[in-house]
């Protein structure tokens, strides 16, 4: 079912979103490469144009990491959110596009280039269900917030830690986040832990008559300890199971030089029956293990990065039960779905707010060659975002 089809008004109106979410693809914003500046001071400059209550948010060395939109409601009542990032994942190998990775334009209903899925197309998307509600504020119960975020593809986050740091934001019932996907609503993800390893063995000349064990032998057999983990697999309440992977290593120079160093990523995803101290105690424990295996300088190193919980709603728990009847009056037929990767919905988690990560418009290349995201769903999109915040603030109907 496509909502807007019997409106000349409503194709206009998602007109406008592809409007601009072609502006904000067109101006290159990827995570710790390009500057955050331009594509905040597009859309800045559209919420203005349009009088919507908008403010920045900076991070605690005064980088500019967000806007914040605020629809305040006419009758006291709970505050709910939406959230998009607008920067994006790095470009890869521009040579192995078939596009230009900010064209910007809309090919046999596609709309182009990185960014227009993950989430520009949902920012745009977002910034005009504002500017819906904010008409009608008069007849709203309690708030919207629009959190549009920068330095989320570096991991850094920091722009929703920005906005839950932040004192004069309103602390949300629950937040959805515009990540795309037609089929299901992503209510839960997977949690993570991480760190760092770092392996230490005694330098060497590896022409030497001397035997020594470097560290990259050391950092070789640790990978396979860490591979062989047995870990759980999903639960009865947790479709997902347990998981870990070393993402990263580093070390050594040249040829001549067995090195005294090598440092190790570990990436270990968490489930209610895997959690951060079982991670902890996991990667310890295969460490003292090769340690002991195979003895160095010193012992090695454990550097935890950083960790969030696992989270997860059932159908019933709002947003998520909200956004499920407004797709059954829109004779839409959604499943829920917990996804492997962790997400801004852990973080929001672990600070006690309830997220679904999920639902959007289809795509392809997310993160890889050639992204893209399909505009023939977009205004069933927008109808059932629009008609879930009507019922979570309890819109009373017009005089």
């Amino acid at each position: 079912m496509n909502p807007y089809d019997h409106g000349v008004a409503e194709r206009q109106r998602v007109a406008s979103v592809v409007e601009l979410a072609q502006e904000l693809v067109r101006l290159p914003s990827r995570g710790g490469t390009d500057a955050y500046q331009p594509v905040l001071n597009c859309v800045e400059s559209w919420l203005s144009d349009r009088a919507l209550p908008h403010r920045r948010l900076y991070d605690a060395n005064a980088g500019l990491v967000g806007l914040l939109v605020e629809v305040v409601g006419g009758r006291p009542g709970p505050w709910w959110a939406l959230d998009a990032c607008l920067d994006t994942a790095p470009f890869g190998d521009e040579e192995a596009w078939t596009f230009s990775p900010t064209a910007g334009d809309v090919v046999d209903d596609w709309l182009r280039g990185r960014g227009a899925a993950d989430s520009k197309l949902a920012a745009a998307t977002f910034c005009h269900i504002a500017e819906d509600l904010h008409r009608i504020s008069d007849r709203l119960s309690g708030g919207l917030s629009v959190l549009l975020d920068v330095d989320e593809h570096t991991g850094q986050f920091g722009g929703a830690l920005a906005y839950l740091a932040d004192p004069q934001t309103p602390r949300a019932s629950g937040v959805m986040i515009g990540y795309p996907g037609f089929e299901e609503i992503v209510v839960g993800g997977r949690g993570l832990w991480r760190a760092t390893l770092t392996v230490h063995a005694p330098a060497g000349h590896s022409g030497s008559s001397k035997s020594v064990i470097g560290a990259i032998s050391r950092a070789a057999r640790l990978v396979e300890a860490l591979d062989q983990a047995q870990l759980p697999g999903p639960g009865s309440s947790f479709p997902l199971p347990a998981k870990i992977s070393v993402t990263a290593i580093s070390g050594g120079s040249g040829f001549s030089v067995t090195p005294d160093r090598v440092d190790l990523n570990v990436d270990v995803r968490l489930t209610p029956d895997f959690d951060e101290a079982a991670a902890a105690a996991l990667v310890s424990n295969a460490v003292k293990r090769v340690d002991a295996e195979m003895p160095g300088p010193a012992p090695t190193d454990v550097t935890v990065v950083a960790t969030w919980p696992p989270f997860q709603l059932t159908p019933k728990d709002e947003p998520a039960a909200a956004m499920l009847r407004a797709a059954e009056t829109l004779g839409m037929s959604l499943a829920t779905k917990t996804a492997g990767p962790s997400n801004i919905g852990n973080l929001l988690s672990a600070h006690g707010v309830a997220a679904t990560a999920g639902f959007g418009v289809p795509y392809e290349g997310l993160h890889g060659t050639d992204e893209r995201a399909r505009l023939t769903e977009l205004p069933s999109v927008y109808a059932l975002y629009r008609r879930t915040l009507l019922d979570l603030l309890e819109a009373a109907p017009p005089a």
